[in-house]
């Protein structure tokens, strides 16, 4: 099991209690949800969209869509999803495709679907295809401090 060294000191310096669960490989958050075992409302993503001053990461559950119009009209910006080029470049230490909903960790500005608020337990990727990092609700609302919440889910 690993965890991306940006995360596990993100995780530290806000004093956070979690644990590593390892799972049979898998690409996508759906399919990661069920290798895990894990209610898809349960299992938090991080979506990169680009806007023309940055980058937001939309964080939502992976049983559900960012509806791109409702977060455009929220956030009162141009959004569109950012490359995989553009989100390898910024979640340096995080394999393709497996980065943690921690956009505060890597400087980036982040908003949170309110229905994660909801979840009494949340997991995300670590940084690999094999890892998640599982947080309680108080732990998850420590690291998501300083986003912004919103309804932005289809």
């Amino acid at each position: 099991m690993t965890i991306g060294r940006t995360l596990r000191d993100f995780l530290a310096d806000s004093r956070v209690d979690y644990n590593l669960v390892e799972h049979p490989w898998s690409e996508g958050s759906r399919e990661t949800a069920e290798a895990a075992l894990i209610p898809g409302d349960r299992l938090a993503k991080g979506v990169v969209l680009k806007h023309g001053d940055g980058y937001v990461l939309a964080v939502l559950p992976s049983s559900r869509r960012v509806d791109l119009r409702t977060l455009r009209q929220t956030l009162g910006r141009d959004l569109d999803l950012a490359s995989e080029e553009q989100t390898e470049w910024l979640f340096r230490d995080c394999m393709a495709g497996a980065i943690p909903p921690t956009g505060l960790a890597y400087d980036i500005e982040t908003v949170v679907d309110e229905s994660l608020d909801r979840q009494p337990e949340v997991w995300f990727e670590a940084g690999d295809h094999r890892t998640l990092v599982h947080v309680d609700h108080e732990g998850f609302s420590r690291l998501m401090m300083e986003a912004r919440y919103a309804q932005f889910c289809s």
